[in-house]
């Protein structure tokens, strides 16, 4: 049995809520799929944190972070030890986020106090949301994830491992132009920085396709980017969104309903992939700091189109599915109510002690007993959401 709360909740929320992913069963059995190439590739849910953990403990001279969200205790320990090894950590952590403010500013006093130094994001822009890893200025983790159990376990994310040397390069740079808080100028077309070259760099990207663009966005928005993807399509390129587009625009779409969505990524003509944290939107395109990078890699991209496919097939909506839909506000007041007053605290007690038990006393008991509440509220939500289908379909 894992020892870690995050890894405790996630086991039972699975147990309540089965995936009918296949490509998680492949993610548990491989941390990073590497496939023998310089690049890799990271799934979220199912790697979890033992690839950054990993990348943090062979980290020999130095890590530097950049943090927008942080609530994974095992990164934070890892992070922690490495500096009391020796290793030159250095963490960017945001000048804010949405609702969680002073938590990064107590973040940074248990970094200080463990030896980390810590630099903090200007105020120029509305956000600071990249989400990368730099260990020894060799090997570079772009993410579209933060490090947090919301993220890794409970939503689909992605992250690219890289030890190209232009890239690296670039994040390095980037890196410590944020740190000082000067201007950052990009020399790659293959690093993208919003607002630095995101609007160009990734209108091109999708100028370019010739055959098909499978889109990854939680909220396309931007005008200009929603004019190239329509003339792609009159161009007889296949384009296909999983997530969400402005409601007036009409482009070939399904929602990630099975799994809350946290990626931004678009794989073009099967060949070549763009991983990030911006949207295809005005506001993460042209105000605030988002990280991304275009890579190719037939395994890489392959892998990655595969978790597409699979999350583009399981996103078509049975029949109770639908009908549970038009009754979403309803359902989902229901669902949320049930949720806030059901009497979960007598089943997390008794699950606590038992692993306790099981972890010989070692179970940080506070963190498992939050952790544990957010995996059974989620999953006494989506049951009750499930629930309301299933009748609908036996009453039609």
């Amino acid at each position: 049995m894992q020892n870690s709360p995050s890894a405790i909740a996630s086991d039972l929320a699975n147990l309540l809520i089965p995936t009918s992913y296949a490509t998680l069963a492949g993610a548990l059995e491989s941390n990073v799929r590497s496939f023998g190439d310089p690049l890799k590739l990271i799934v979220q849910p199912g790697d979890g944190t033992a690839p950054l953990i990993q990348a943090i403990k062979s980290a020999k001279k130095s890590v530097e972070i950049v943090i927008f969200r942080l609530d994974q205790a095992d990164v934070e320990r890892a992070l922690e030890d490495a500096a009391e090894r020796g290793v030159a950590v250095q963490a960017l952590i945001a000048f804010t986020n949405r609702g969680g403010e002073g938590r990064l500013r107590k973040l940074e006093m248990r970094f200080l106090a463990k030896g980390i130094t810590v630099s903090r994001t200007a105020n120029d822009l509305v956000r600071y949301h990249g989400k990368m890893m730099i260990i020894d200025r060799k090997e570079l983790y772009v993410l579209s994830y933060n490090f947090t159990h919301l993220d890794i376990e409970r939503s689909r994310s992605f992250g690219i491992v890289t030890k190209n040397a232009e890239l690296v390069k670039e994040a390095c740079e980037l890196f410590d132009a944020d740190t000082k808080r000067v201007e950052f100028k990009s020399r790659s077309r293959k690093f993208i920085v919003s607002p630095v070259n995101s609007r160009d760099e990734l209108g091109a990207f999708i100028k370019g396709a010739k055959k098909s663009l499978l889109i990854y966005d939680t909220k396309i928005s931007d005008r200009g980017m929603i004019r190239l993807l329509q003339e792609r399509i009159s161009a007889g390129i296949e384009v296909r969104i999983l997530g969400g587009v402005s409601a007036d625009k009409k482009l070939p779409l399904r929602k990630l309903h099975r799994l809350r969505l946290h990626t931004r990524g678009i794989v073009r003509d099967g060949k070549h992939l763009f991983l990030g944290s911006q949207s295809l939107r005005k506001l993460e395109l042209d105000a605030r700091r988002e990280i991304g990078v275009i890579v190719q890699g037939g395994k890489v991209v392959g892998a990655f189109t595969a978790v597409f496919e699979d999350d583009w097939k399981a996103a078509e909506m049975t029949k109770a599915e639908k009908k549970a839909q038009n009754l979403h506000p309803k359902v989902k007041r229901v669902a949320k109510i049930a949720a806030k007053n059901a009497r979960v605290k007598p089943v997390i007690d008794q699950v606590v002690e038992v692993l306790k038990e099981e972890t010989n006393g070692k179970l940080p008991v506070k963190v498992a007993k939050k952790h544990l509440e957010v995996a059974v509220k989620t999953a006494l939500k989506k049951a009750v959401r499930k629930a309301a289908a299933d009748l609908v379909e036996k009453a039609g």
